[in-house]
C-alpha cells in the first residue's frame, strides 16, 4: 500500500515536468518574456542551489552536521570556482572531510 501512496505522486511530478519541458519548446517562439522576468529566473535558480548547498552542508537530520562537513564542501566550492576538474573537486572535497574527522574535528 505504501508503494502506491510514493509512486503517484512521483508519477504526476514527472508528468509535469515533461509538460513543461515539452511545453517550453512548443511555444519558444510564440512566448517573449520580459529581459527583467529573465534575470528573476536565473537569479532564483541560483538562490535556490545555494540553499539547497547550505542545508545539505550546514545539517545532519535537524542537527548541525559538524565543521568537517562545511570544510569539504568549501573545500569543493573553492577548487570548482578555481575550474578544477569535477574528479577532483569531489576527491578533495570528501579527503578534507575525511581528513578533519579523522583529526577529531566533529
Amino acid at each position: 500500500m505504501t508503494g502506491n501512496l510514493t509512486l503517484v505522486p512521483i508519477l504526476v511530478l514527472a508528468a509535469g515536468t515533461f509538460a513543461f519541458r515539452f511545453g517550453g519548446t512548443l511555444l519558444r517562439d510564440r512566448v517573449r518574456m520580459p529581459e527583467r522576468v529573465r534575470d528573476l529566473l536565473g537569479t532564483g535558480a541560483i538562490v535556490l542551489l545555494v540553499a539547497l548547498i547550505a542545508t545539505s552542508a550546514l545539517t545532519r537530520g535537524p542537527a548541525f552536521a559538524g565543521w568537517a562537513l562545511p570544510a569539504g564542501v568549501l573545500v569543493g566550492g573553492l577548487l570548482a570556482w578555481r575550474k578544477a576538474p569535477c574528479v577532483v573537486v569531489v576527491i578533495a572535497a570528501a579527503a578534507a572531510t575525511a581528513l578533519l574527522r579523522l583529526a577529531g574535528v566533529a
